[in-house]
């Protein structure tokens, strides 16, 4: 199987082409660069220039203005007058959808136009076409005249463009040959790179977004791949999830989408999508890219993968026996280390979602409760809920009474020499690689193999961490060793958000590629958990560091669709075609409907990408015009032009109507 990176066991950048926007080199191993996107009017000179100027103080090095028709476009030379003439050079990105004529005057204003070449000549009606192959050919004959003229437009003026497929508006045309999918998107992009490449033109950026990480994932994967096999080279990458959302949950699904794929090496520019000011997405990028900045050292000896276990462009879960309410096809369970905790009592517990009723003597367990907790050397001193339990170091594990709550872990190769041992349920730490053991001085692994009390736990000190506890993933998987397996990263990092980044990165893109059956999140040191900073001024209490780990392991799963504990939210950026407020419209539905389970609720601001990520939601909020919103469920629409002071209501009867509404 071709590679789609340059190492699956240590950092490398994948060579890329070199490509010139404006001042500014992307590509071919130049830094990583971060950009954003304005909400504002575009006709709207003075806020989209004010708006622009807050992004780039805030470390933006593109930034990007929608055009939706010809005259945005003509309005980006007064933008670009306005913003060089305040001292600011920053390159600028026409953003452009169904209207060539636009990007055809955006290209020569400009330092680069993004097309979609879902929209930009083709029209989506959601039709299943069967083409011959002749027929197919005459399709891409009218692209080829439609698109031609931007790209020789493009080569004369020296302008950059990014090919920007969008998993939520691949044409009927594509659905109808390659159906929704990662291979569907690749060739909706390859299509316009052989028409760009035919006519000489190679200042070319490409992406692949989607709102699900694990399609958008597996898309680049396979771009890289059907690149090198096709033209013997690469293109930049520009990363980014859409539709992540806002808050940490916008946060964990971007930061498991492009960190996992920055961990390969892949990516020459991001973009993170949050339903916030564009201002604060900036933070998030440039805490995604100072984890690859400089030379990373392997800090351990991770031996190459000999052979590739897993197909990494097809999700798959590794398979495993269960081992009481671990592995097989259970979800993956959450273990909460509350081991730093000095006494623990019920009140503890209400940070990992049990909360104790004093005068009834009842539990209360919440969606996103722990499985276990580890508390190393402590016996809890009270009786547990539900069906809650303990991991101990293995001296307290002797002393517990209660054997069908408690458990023991043990460290890698002591478990095949330790005098007592559970006869139901044991952990096993394996340090992936860390202490420069070779390969086959694992030999422990095989008394492990296929024990049915065993669970293993893997974590690794690594600086690159995630490929070493890969690749011992694969030595299990190559002998044949079905155990379920625990993923424990620890976070050695300061604030919130680059804790999350740090999580959703390495754990993410583990339970991506079909690995883990577990998940434990943890700090480095006491002391790396009393200086977790909120906003850089006030810091967290412990109970709220634990609440804010447990969260998180739940949010990482609830991205991967391994484990869906809450209801989801598909939300849009906002840009300047977004038709009414959607950061608190966003906010309004969440206030009603986040009690709903495993629902997927999409709130797009306008029609260009609303009805094709209308397939991955269950039911869609989507701006049809000011003031006017239209419902729909999955990609069907229920009710067009409703009143936007009644939308959230009517979204209410929908949800009544088709059974997914439970009262709060």
């Amino acid at each position: 199987m071709q590679l789609y990176c340059e190492s699956l066991t240590e950092y490398k950048r994948l060579q890329t082409r070199e490509v010139k926007i404006g001042h500014l080199l992307l590509g071919n191993n130049h830094p990583i660069r971060v950009q954003t996107m304005t909400t504002t009017d575009t006709m709207d000179t003075i806020a989209t220039v004010e708006q622009s100027i807050r992004c780039i103080e805030a470390g933006a090095e593109l930034v990007r203005i929608t055009a939706p028709s010809k005259k945005e476009a003509e309005n980006l030379l007064v933008i670009k007058n306005e913003l060089r003439k305040r001292g600011y050079d920053t390159p600028l990105v026409a953003d452009i959808h169904f209207t060539p004529n636009a990007a055809e005057v955006a290209a020569r204003i400009i330092e680069k136009v993004r097309v979609n070449p879902g929209n930009y000549v083709d029209k989506k009606k959601f039709e299943q076409i069967d083409y011959t192959d002749a027929e197919y050919a005459e399709e891409i004959e009218r692209i080829r005249e439609r698109f031609t003229p931007l790209v020789k437009i493009c080569r004369e003026y020296g302008t950059a463009m990014r090919i920007g497929t969008n998993h939520g508006s691949l044409s009927d045309r594509i659905m109808s040959r390659y159906g929704d999918s990662p291979i569907g998107m690749v060739e909706s992009a390859m299509e316009f790179l052989r028409i760009a490449r035919a006519e000489n033109y190679h200042q070319i950026i490409l992406s692949m977004k989607a709102s699900n990480p694990q399609v958008m994932v597996q898309a680049y994967r396979l771009l890289v791949q059907s690149m090198t096999a096709e033209f013997n080279e690469c293109y930049p990458l520009h990363l980014g999830v859409t539709e992540a959302g806002d808050g940490e949950d916008g946060r964990i699904k971007s930061a498991i989408g492009i960190g996992t794929l920055l961990e390969d090496g892949i990516g020459d520019t991001i973009r993170v999508s949050l339903t916030e000011d564009p201002e604060f997405e900036i933070p998030v990028c440039k805490d995604l890219v100072k984890r690859y900045e400089g030379k990373r050292k392997p800090g351990g000896v991770t031996p190459p993968m000999e052979k590739i276990t897993y197909n990494p462009f097809e999700y798959q879960r590794r398979e495993t026996f269960t081992v009481d309410n671990i592995g097989g096809k259970q979800v993956p369970v959450v273990i909460a280390d509350l081991s730093k905790v000095e006494e623990i009592t019920p009140a503890s517990l209400q940070s990992i979602g049990y909360t104790y009723d004093e005068p009834t003597d009842k539990w209360n367990i919440g969606d996103a409760a722990a499985d276990y907790i580890f508390t190393g050397n402590k016996i809890v001193p009270f009786a547990l809920p539900g069906m809650l339990k303990v991991i101990t170091y293995p001296a307290a594990w002797i002393q517990a009474e209660d054997k069908t709550k408690y458990f023991p872990i043990f460290n890698d190769s002591g478990y095949a020499t330790a005098e007592a041992k559970s006869d139901h349920l044991n952990f096993v730490m394996v340090d992936c690689f860390s202490d420069e053991t070779p390969i086959n001085n694992y030999t422990y692994l095989d008394a492990l193999a296929n024990d049915p009390t065993v669970v293993i736990c893997l974590s690794s000190t690594n600086q690159n961490a995630m490929q070493s506890v890969r690749r011992m993933v694969t030595e299990l998987q190559a002998r044949k060793i079905k155990n379920p397996v625990v993923l424990i990263t620890d976070s050695n990092e300061q604030t919130p958000d680059e804790h999350l980044i740090h999580f959703a990165t390495e754990t993410g893109a583990l339970l991506l590629e079909g690995f883990g059956d577990g998940i434990c999140l943890g700090y480095g040191s006491q002391a790396q958990m009393e200086n977790i900073q909120v906003t850089g001024r006030t810091y967290l209490p412990l109970k709220d560091i634990f609440q804010f780990t447990n969260n998180t392991a739940f949010s990482i799963l609830q991205a991967t669709r391994t484990r869906i504990s809450k209801t989801e939210y598909i939300s849009c950026p906002s840009c300047g075609r977004t038709l009414f407020d959607l950061q608190e419209t966003t906010a309004k539905i969440r206030s009603v409907t986040n009690h709903l389970k495993g629902v997927k609720i999409a709130i797009m601001g306008c029609i260009v990408n609303g009805p094709g990520e209308m397939a991955d939601a269950d039911f869609g909020y989507v701006g049809s015009g000011p003031g006017k919103i239209t419902l729909y469920r999955g990609k069907d629409v229920v009710k067009r032009n409703v009143d936007s002071h009644i939308a959230v209501e009517e979204l209410i009867n929908l949800l009544k109507e088709n059974e997914a509404w439970v009262e709060p």
